[in-house]
């Protein structure tokens, strides 16, 4: 892991501001992130991003956090249950610096679990019938 970041951060609210945007990005959560630039980005999160300690280029400690979002999916995937017209974006693996990050919206899941035809035992991973 880097442990030069390009902006760090020492104030309270500016913590405060990393770890709320890190509580949205629970560890493989779909999610659309608008970034600072206009970017906006759909995919998995591969880990729950932490506030941490870094460096910033002139050597100064402070805290700042590494979102890394599997950008795997199409966003037409996702055109049907947000509503949203659907936006071309880089596949691939993103490493995103929390402080860059707007706005986080929750997606659903492309691929939802499936209710098993297990009978004895029953598949405790499976969701339950409705």
């Amino acid at each position: 892991m880097a442990r030069v970041a390009p902006r760090v951060y020492l104030a309270a609210a500016d913590i405060a501001r990393l770890e709320s945007i890190a509580t949205q990005l629970p560890q493989d959560a779909c999610v659309r992130v608008s970034l600072e630039d206009g970017r906006q980005l759909a995919g998995m999160v591969s880990a729950t991003p932490t506030v941490q300690s870094f460096f910033d280029p002139r050597g100064i400690e402070g805290m700042n956090a590494l979102l890394r979002l599997d950008a795997c999916f199409d966003d037409v995937d996702f055109e049907a249950a947000s509503g949203e017209p659907p936006r071309a974006h880089p596949p691939g693996i993103h490493d995103l610096w929390l402080d860059a990050i707007q706005a986080v919206t929750p997606l659903p899941n492309p691929s939802p679990a499936e209710t098993s035809t297990r009978r004895h035992p029953p598949d405790p991973n499976a969701p339950t019938p409705r």
